[in-house]
């Protein structure tokens, strides 16, 4: 059998895309929205999710489910991908801070709706590959690092969004002090059986308000 090619990838991240907004359907009450927004629906459909994930469970790249990329890591499902950048809003103008750049996927979709990304991601081989990756794909608007996501990037603080891939019992101090005024952070918080994805606005006088979405289970944040 031939390999597929990039028309019959296409038709499966349409499909993949018709998976989410099922899920979004099903879950409206919890979210309260029937729908995401369409440039970030736009974005899942553009971006080639196979080639974010490991060659052995390409074949899956639009199941709409989390997949091993590694390092006992998974990259998210789709769904939760596209709710999380949903829940940011990033604008065209817009600088935003990621924290758990993983193999990268989560990276380009936020590079497609933001001015400029900044990443970061403990683990040297995922940010060496997801680095690589993206400047082949022609993302000029990308910056990873290695290190403890934990501490932000304050060389390129304050950013208008943050978005954490990780999960953590507590948002970390460092990156709501990075936070603009007016700006929004997206994560999920708490203990490991009872993680929310939570949403943070800070307003023009620093002042935080803090709302809860769906309950998740992500990876704990490696914090050195």
């Amino acid at each position: 059998m031939k390999p597929m090619d990039e028309k019959h990838l296409a038709v499966l991240r349409r499909h993949m895309v018709e998976m989410i907004e099922i899920h979004v359907d099903l879950a409206s009450e919890e979210l309260g929205k029937t729908e995401l927004d369409e440039r970030v629906m736009a974005m899942m459909r553009r971006v080639p999710r196979h080639l974010f994930v490991p060659d052995l469970v390409a074949a899956y790249a639009y199941q709409d489910m989390p997949l091993p990329i590694g390092f006992d890591k998974t990259i998210s499902q789709p769904f939760i991908v596209a709710l999380m950048t949903d829940l940011l809003a990033p604008q065209p103008h817009e600088t935003v801070l990621e924290v758990g750049t993983g193999l990268g996927y989560q990276t380009a979709i936020l590079a497609e709706l933001a001015r400029q990304v900044w990443s970061i991601e403990i683990i040297e081989e995922f940010a060496s590959g997801a680095e690589a990756l993206l400047a082949a794909l022609g993302y000029a608007n990308v910056g990873i690092r290695i290190g403890d996501g934990a501490r932000g990037w304050p060389e390129h603080a304050p950013f208008d969004k943050i978005l954490v891939t990780v999960a953590a019992e507590d948002t970390p101090p460092a990156l709501l002090d990075q936070l603009k005024p007016g700006g929004r952070m997206v994560l999920p918080v708490g203990a490991e059986e009872a993680q929310f994805l939570t949403v943070i606005d800070k307003d023009a006088a620093g002042k935080l308000k803090t709302r809860e979405s769906i309950p998740v289970r992500f990876s704990r944040l490696e914090t050195v």
